[in-house]
């Protein structure tokens, strides 16, 4: 009986021991759990950084301006974002793009025109590094002030529309085209039929109300800052930085932390733009796979102590 009762003991001993080990091994894990979490939240939050006081707000507009990567959404929403945020002293667009659609640009154009009534304390400048033409350049001349570099590409204040034509190609492969339309104009710049010059002055003629719209936009928003007796301004042609600023076209040199530092008094810069930075991607994507690998490893290390 008492060699039954030291091996007791014993055994008891070390179930103790086993459990008090995974309860350091659990509180050990929590610890790290919780250190990484914050170090996570630190370099994915991208509001994180905001300091108390002033900050300036950015919004990134890349790549073309279209339906396809919801150009409109994204940084109506951004805009938006920044303006109503309260430590936000002035919003800047990033803005490197070489154009697109119309619409979006026009639909841009008016949101900033009411975001700036909506916050009259707060300007809106563009900031350009590479290139914000046509489209771009339309959004660009609702901002309160357009900067660039003197190498930026600006302007190309102009509309375009691309076609092809392939009837004498079938023509020589033996080809044709089996279209049927109902209404005369359906067909409107078809590659496979060959053109119709009444169709031609129709296409042209759209080109020209839309050009005429892009012009009268710059107009208004730009004024008198406009070189306009250069006959070229609205001719589609592009411009470099340098001559851009004798245009009238941009208002100074400026890059997003210059113009931060030196015109609002602040290095705070908060990245508005919604959509995930490759950063924010991977760090999320690591979150997830990190966090159900440890919350594996924690039940079963609780499952344990409870057993």
């Amino acid at each position: 009986m008492e060699n039954d009762k030291i091996i007791e003991q014993v055994l008891m001993a070390s179930i103790k021991e086993q459990r008090h080990a995974r309860r350091w091994k659990v509180g050990f894990r929590l610890f790290w759990i919780a250190i990484i979490g914050i170090v996570l939240f630190v370099f994915t939050n991208k509001n994180n950084d905001i300091k108390s006081g002033k900050s300036v707000g950015v919004v990134n507009l890349n790549g073309a301006i279209s339906s396809e990567n919801n150009t409109y959404e994204t940084i109506s929403k951004g805009l938006q974002d920044a303006f109503k945020d309260k430590n936000t002293i002035a919003v800047i667009l990033r803005a490197n793009s070489p154009g697109g659609s119309p619409v979006y640009s026009d639909m841009l154009y008016n949101e900033i025109i009411r975001l700036k009534k909506k916050y009259p304390n707060k300007p809106i400048n563009v900031v350009t590094e590479e290139v914000c033409a046509s489209g771009c350049y339309y959004i660009a001349s609702a901002a309160n002030k357009i900067y660039a570099s003197p190498a930026s590409i600006v302007g190309s204040i102009g509309v375009i529309y691309t076609g092809f034509g392939l009837t004498n190609m079938m023509q020589k492969i033996g080809v044709d085209s089996r279209l049927l339309i109902s209404g005369k104009n359906k067909a409107m710049g078809y590659p496979f039929i060959t053109s119709d010059k009444t169709q031609t002055l129709m296409q042209q003629e759209m080109l020209d109300i839309v050009h005429n719209q892009f012009i009268k936009a710059v107009k208004d928003a730009r004024g008198a800052k406009l070189k306009s007796s250069n006959l070229d301004l609205f001719s589609g042609r592009y411009w470099v930085g340098e001559q851009a600023l004798t245009l009238g076209l941009i208002d100074g040199y400026y890059t997003v932390d210059t113009l931060s530092k030196i015109e609002y008094k602040t290095t705070n810069i908060v990245d508005f733009t919604p959509e995930n930075s490759s950063m924010d991607k991977i760090a999320k994507k690591f979150g997830v796979t990190m966090f159900k690998s440890i919350k594996h490893s924690v039940v079963s290390d609780w499952v344990g102590i409870v057993e």
